[in-house]
């Protein structure tokens, strides 16, 4: 097995300072948290950004491109800059999420398929996956491909057998998000399952499914994602003080499993991605 990819997903569109004081809102929040992270093991931040003082979600390319320059200033991280917009309006909405692929960040995340939030309908048409991909491949980005449900795969290879998508790969299944697939052993297996061989694959898992569902990824061979976007609990009924704290429980399973976790430039290698 190739040595474990942790990925930090430090803030996302969701968690706000009243559900955990920790949760970072600014651009240099959100940079030092991913700083944080690496320092901790983390190979990868998944970055959002918000409004400084509302912690509303935003899209602000000049808040992208703070944080890549912050974070790139202190360390080697690899950044994975969100394509979601899930709260974008307006006729333009694909070059809306199209703006942190400019940045060239060594990766940047793929929803493809849409899927029926608890508070809305997260929508991702064919056209939107298509555009996405080829502005990827023209910007030498490397998509991370989001899946909620095993239909998300199937268009997925769609358009890797059109080669709109590199190899290897690289899948993050997201498993647990309410109204998507359910976090389970056999859910997690079956998504797995269809996945080429070749592919790289991460899993994460929502609130009080993410350590279970990372550690059936760290046994079944695979990559983890943690981080206040999917969890803000270190365990039950204990906030976590910081993202880094979430991370280095990460870590310390990867190596109880006896498992190794891979920096930065091993991630660089396992997932294709030149310096």
């Amino acid at each position: 097995m190739s040595k474990v990819i942790i990925t930090a997903a430090v803030t996302g569109s969701r968690p706000t300072k009243e559900m955990n004081p920790a949760v970072p809102y600014s651009p240099e929040e959100i940079a030092q948290a991913a700083i944080d992270c690496c320092h901790a093991g983390a190979a990868i931040a998944h970055i959002h950004v918000r409004d400084p003082q509302t912690g509303m979600p935003s899209f602000k390319f000049e808040y992208f491109q703070e944080v890549m320059e912050r974070v790139r200033a202190e360390c080697d991280m690899l950044l994975n800059l969100t394509t979601s917009g899930y709260h974008l309006q307006g006729p333009d909405i694909i070059e809306q999420r199209l703006g942190p692929v400019a940045l060239q960040p060594e990766i940047c995340s793929l929803d493809i398929g849409s899927v029926n939030f608890i508070d809305g309908v997260f929508v991702n048409p064919p056209e939107w996956g298509r555009a996405a991909a080829e502005r990827m491949r023209e910007q030498g980005v490397k998509p991370e491909i989001e899946v909620f449900d095993v239909g998300h795969i199937y268009q997925a290879l769609d358009f890797i057998d059109q080669g709109l998508i590199d190899a290897p790969p690289y899948f993050q299944l997201c498993m647990g998000i309410k109204w998507g697939i359910e976090a389970t052993p056999e859910n997690l297996r079956f998504m797995q399952t269809k996945i080429p061989a070749e592919a790289c694959w991460s899993v994460l898992g929502v609130g009080r499914s993410q350590f279970p569902m990372i550690t059936l990824g760290v046994l079944m061979g695979g990559h983890i994602r943690v981080g206040f976007e999917d969890n803000l609990y270190l365990k039950k009924g204990f906030l976590a003080e910081s993202n880094a704290q979430c991370v280095k429980a990460a870590v310390d399973l990867v190596k109880s499993l006896q498992r190794e976790v891979a920096t930065p430039a091993e991630a660089r290698e396992i997932l294709g991605i030149p310096m």
